[in-house]
Formats: structure tokens, C-alpha cells, sequence
């Protein structure tokens, strides 16, 4: 844990006087790494504006913030006046009443900010008050070799069986290059790479009523599709993690990547990284029975319930989400916005020329299912689904045994 402390003309002592006024404080947790570094540049901001406010700041891993917050939440400590969240968490602290109604402490959430990442600052999700407002707009990209579809005369993929169909073509037609790679590390990583794949075929791992879902028709047959990815793959894609996926596109060494986050993309149009610089193409998933359903991966700023200081803290989220900062955060460090005029920037597109499939990929983007339990959901599809990955379950078996395990979750 790192604990930041700005102290900007905050608490002066004056010579000669009798007492002294106690300086405003305001107490922020968020994320370490690069999330840290724009935190920091907005309290450095802010704080120019506010030079009598003192603000402590927590830089945290995923973990480790999660911890924090939800203990400070749960005692009522009123440890923080400002927390950054992850969207799965988000539903937890909303449907306890840990976070402040930010329509009562007012400032809005216009509708600048792309509908999805606003869907889930709210609960019920998309139609209930505002409690948080969205920061980052992390969504779930699709990657190809523009080059080598040209040549082999593959148009934009619109569907995940023209997905399939490229992938074993560019793979029995280009020595050395995969068709496809993705994440097959079991849990988290080959959940995220297969939820796209599983909604553009119109199947749900939970209803709208709660109930587990995946032991269906459309489940299976998303299942075999992405199965079938594994034949076009790199020998141990089932170990696969992150670091794999983004060696294989700066390689040159695959022609199609079905998941990449924002982070990766500057890399790849980098000839000091990258072997094949302005050559893959970035777009938002495929889709199949219904249309394109990436996956979201939204952070949030809420104020807690508990806060010492909520009005401060509610003013600095205005700040940090407004369209001048989230540009700025977007140009200095790679920061994916929230806001769709951000991505309308001729400057910020002028630097990150897939924006508008970005902003595409965020306004069709689908959220993880808003229940408390996801944590384990996800833990249970991603063994079952390595299982089925790795040949050691038939995908029918996998699906009805993972649903089952599912539902005495959600119970």
C-alpha cells in the first residue's frame, strides 16, 4: 500500500497567533500504476484550485483496494471521502447502501458519458439514482492483421464464424503465424476472452431473474465456436495470459487476437515494440446471433456514505470526469475515457487512431452480471471452462456442471 499525502499551502502556521484553523482534508482510495499517475495529476490540479485543502491518497492494488474499502464501508469507519471502484464491486456497495445518492448531493451525470459505463454508475442498474460516476472506460477490443486479410482476401470479420473461417485460413496459408491467440489461463483471463463470444450468441450465464443459465442451447453452441479457435491457436495457448497474447501481436506472429484492452493498443503501432507497427486493425467484437457485445470493464469514482467530507469529494469527481481532464488523461497517459466527446477529439484521435472503433466497441459494450456473487461465478466458469479447453470434459458436460455449481452460488 502507498499512501500519498498532498500538502499544498495546507495548515500554515502563522507567526504569533494564538490558534490554528484546522486545514480541509479529503481522503481518496484508488488503484496503483497507471490509474495512480492520473489520480495524482488530478489532486496536483485540483489542489492548485484549492490551496487551504489537504488530500491523502491511497494507491492500491485491485486486491488490496477492494480490501480497504469494503472493511471501511462495512465498520462505517469513514476512512474515505472519495473510492475509486471496479464495476463488478460496484454492485455490492450500491445495493447496501454504502455510496452516497449523487443525484441528492447533486452535480448530475450528464449524458456526455457513453450510456453503458453511465448504466452501471446507477442501481438497478441503468434505471435507479446515480452513485457513482464512470472514470475509466475500459472495454474489451478485437484485434487483426489487416495486412494479411487483404492478401488473403478476408474481409472485416463481422461474425465469430468468419472468425473461424480466417483464423484457419491465414493459419494453413502463412508459415510461422498463428491464425488466432487468446487468454486459456483458467478464471478471470479465459472468462473475459469467451463472455463476447457467449452474448453475440444470445446466452446468458445469469437471467434477469437470477437464476443460472448456461446449460442452454446457445451456451453450448458458443462453447464449441470457441473451441474450435484452439486448432488455429499457438501450441499452449491454454496457458496463455496477457503478456503471451500482447508478444504474439507486436510479433507479428498471429493474425488475430479476439480480446485487447486499451492499454496494449499504444504498443502496437510502436516500431520500437512492435514488428508490425499500423498494420493490425482495431475494432469492436464480432457478432453472431445478436449484434457485437464486448465486454465492459468500466472504473468508477463514488463518494461513501460515511464520508467526513462529501461535498469535497463530489466537486473533485466532477473535476477528475470532466471532458478537459478525461482529454487530458487521454493524451498524457493512454487513459480510456468515459466521455464520447473525448473521443470525438480531432487531437485525441490524431494520437489514437482506433478511437472511433473504441468508442464503438464502450457504446455497445456489456456489462458483467450486476449480482454480489460474480467473484465466484467467474471462478467456477473459468475451471470449467479450461477443462472443456484442454479436452478433459465434453463442453455439454462442462456447461451443465458449471451451471449447477453456479446456482448453489447465487443461492
Amino acid at each position: 500500500m502507498k499512501v500519498v499525502t498532498s500538502l499544498v499551502a495546507a495548515g500554515a502556521i502563522l507567526l504569533g497567533a494564538t490558534s490554528t484553523q484546522a486545514a480541509e482534508k479529503m481522503v481518496i482510495a484508488g488503484r496503483d500504476g497507471g490509474y495512480a499517475a492520473a489520480l495524482g495529476l488530478a489532486v496536483e490540479m485540483y489542489t492548485a484550485k484549492h490551496p487551504d485543502l489537504v488530500v491523502e491518497r491511497l494507491e492500491l492494488p485491485w486486491a488490496g483496494l477492494r480490501e480497504k474499502v469494503t472493511i471501511s464501508a462495512r465498520e462505517k469507519a469513514g476512512a474515505f471521502d472519495v473510492i475509486m471502484l471496479d464495476d463488478t464491486w460496484a454492485v455490492e456497495f450500491m445495493s447496501h447502501g454504502w455510496l452516497a445518492d449523487l443525484d441528492v448531493l447533486g452535480g448530475g451525470v450528464d449524458e456526455d458519458f457513453v450510456k453503458p459505463a453511465r448504466d452501471v454508475s446507477r442501481y438497478p442498474v441503468g434505471t435507479g439514482p446515480h452513485y457513482a460516476v464512470p472514470f475509466v472506460g475500459n472495454v474489451e477490443l478485437f484485434a487483426y492483421r489487416k495486412d494479411l486479410f487483404d492478401k488473403h482476401g478476408l474481409g472485416r470479420p463481422a461474425s465469430w464464424t468468419e472468425v473461424v473461417a480466417a483464423a484457419k485460413t491465414i493459419s494453413e496459408n502463412e508459415p510461422g503465424v498463428s491464425g488466432v491467440v487468446f487468454r486459456g489461463t483458467k478464471g478471470n483471463p479465459i472468462v473475459t476472452g469467451f463472455l463476447p463470444i457467449l452474448w453475440a450468441h444470445g446466452a446468458r450465464i445469469v437471467g434477469e431473474d437470477g437464476s443460472a443459465q448456461l446449460d442452454s442451447a446457445a451456451a453450448l453452441e458458443a462453447l464449441e465456436l470457441y473451441l474450435s479457435l484452439k486448432a488455429y491457436a499457438p501450441t499452449g495457448v491454454e496457458m496463455y495470459n496477457a503478456s503471451e497474447v500482447r508478444d504474439a501481436l507486436m510479433q507479428g506472429t498471429t493474425a488475430i487476437a479476439i480480446e485487447l484492452w486499451p492499454s496494449w493498443a499504444p504498443s502496437l503501432d510502436d516500431p520500437d515494440k512492435s514488428t508490425v507497427p499500423g498494420l493490425i486493425e482495431i475494432m469492436a467484437a464480432p457478432g453472431q446471433v445478436q449484434g457485437p457485445a464486448p465486454m465492459l470493464g468500466a472504473w468508477l469514482l463514488g463518494v461513501p456514505t460515511d464520508a467526513k467530507n462529501p461535498e469535497r469529494g463530489r466537486d473533485f469527481i466532477d473535476f477528475v470526469t470532466s471532458p478537459e481532464f478525461q482529454k487530458r488523461l487521454s493524451l498524457e497517459f493512454g487513459t480510456p475515457p468515459t466521455r464520447a466527446s473525448v473521443y470525438r477529439d480531432a487531437e485525441v484521435i490524431a494520437k489514437y487512431r482506433w478511437y472511433p472503433a473504441q468508442v464503438e466497441a464502450l457504446q455497445n459494450a456489456q456489462p458483467r452480471p450486476r449480482i454480489n456473487e460474480w467473484s465466484k461465478v467467474e471462478a467456477i466458469l473459468g475451471d470449467y471452462l479450461q477443462l472443456a479447453l484442454i479436452g478433459a470434459m465434453e463442453p455439454q458436460a462442462a456447461l451443465r456442471d458449471a451451471n449447477k455449481k453456479i446456482a448453489r452460488a447465487l443461492k
